[in-house]
């Protein structure tokens, strides 16, 4: 037995979403109240009754909600946060104490991935070994907005009022690295790593080592453009490039490739609009006009790293 589990967090998401979908549906000044409000009710839905919903009654749900964004149903709410100069005084009183909640979330995620990990009393454990790190970094969530409401004097209804205003500003992106996730895992079902494979050994001299791994590197940079998400394009690239002909073609650790191979795809996530969540929504929160000024910003260092990933892997993977 455990007494966090992934599922418990699963649950507090799903409560939340309900939070913002009944403060949507309360907003008279909304512009798409119900279409909005509605899609945060369904989106609540498998968080907290994955375990128990059949397939295709999840399956009919993420079709709402693509209906819904489609149509354009989903809005941002026009409710009002504090004023600039509240917040600029806000920063000044608070000074570098802003950060410690941001930073208590990867803290936690590690210390309980390496210590938490092993408390348990008696039979029950304190958390699932079975999704450790995810359920870590949930419950570095929870400290974070129990130090944040600490260290700012916040009541908690502001903590539920401001997140429904940033939930809302993200508005449907914020389900795109679950759709792509799984996106992923049909291609990966499909065959399209067979089909990728195919291409690699009629246009590339994949017998050499140095392109093996140019072509894998740079095919897991350009899919996940295309996708939006590294997880999406790594059963892809990796069963139609990385494992035939890295491994065992030419004899690479699977372990180096695979790691070396998320991190070149995440340098295609730095580039891309696909990436909603990582490169439009921030775009959005910051009211910058150039809507591409975040990639822009990440294009060179997004060429940079995946040249020394590839590298990095030439004279790794072949060696160790």
């Amino acid at each position: 037995m455990k007494l966090l589990s992934i599922d418990t967090f699963y649950v507090i998401a799903g409560v939340f979403l309900l939070l913002v979908a009944g403060r949507t549906a309360m907003d008279q000044n909304h512009p798409k109240r119900w279409g909005s409000a509605f899609f945060w009710a369904l989106l609540a839905m498998p968080f907290i009754f994955g375990n128990i919903l059949p397939p295709i009654v999840t399956g009919y749900l993420v079709l709402g909600l693509v209906l819904l964004a489609a149509t354009g149903q989903v809005a941002q709410s026009r409710e009002l946060s504090t004023t600039r100069t509240e917040r600029a005084a806000s920063a000044e009183r608070l000074k570098n104490n802003l950060f410690w909640p941001a930073l208590l979330i990867p803290g936690t995620a590690v210390l309980g991935t390496l210590l938490l990990s092993k408390v348990h009393f008696g039979d029950v454990r304190l958390l699932d070994p079975a999704n450790l790190t995810v359920t870590a970094v949930s419950l570095g969530a929870l400290v974070a907005l129990a130090t944040g409401l600490r260290v700012t004097g916040a009541r908690p209804l502001i903590a539920i009022g401001e997140g429904s205003r940033l939930l809302q500003a993200i508005g449907w992106a914020l389900i795109l690295p679950q759709l792509l996730a799984a996106l992923g895992g049909i291609f990966a079902q499909a065959g399209v790593g067979s089909v990728v494979a195919g291409l690699v050994t009629r246009t590339l001299p994949v017998q050499f080592p140095f392109v093996a791994v140019l072509a894998y590197c740079t095919g897991m940079a350009l899919f996940t453009m295309c996708l939006g998400n590294a997880f999406a394009a790594f059963p892809v690239i990796t069963l139609g490039v990385g494992l035939p002909f890295v491994v065992q073609q030419h004899g690479g650790n699977p372990a180096i490739m695979a790691a070396i191979g998320m991190l070149s795809g995440y340098c295609g996530t730095l580039m891309t609009p696909m990436a909603a969540n990582f490169n439009i929504v921030p775009v959005m929160l910051l009211e910058l006009t150039d809507k591409n000024a975040v990639i822009k910003a990440q294009l060179p260092i997004g060429l940079t790293i995946l040249a020394v990933n590839i590298l990095l892997m030439y004279f790794c993977v072949y060696r160790f």
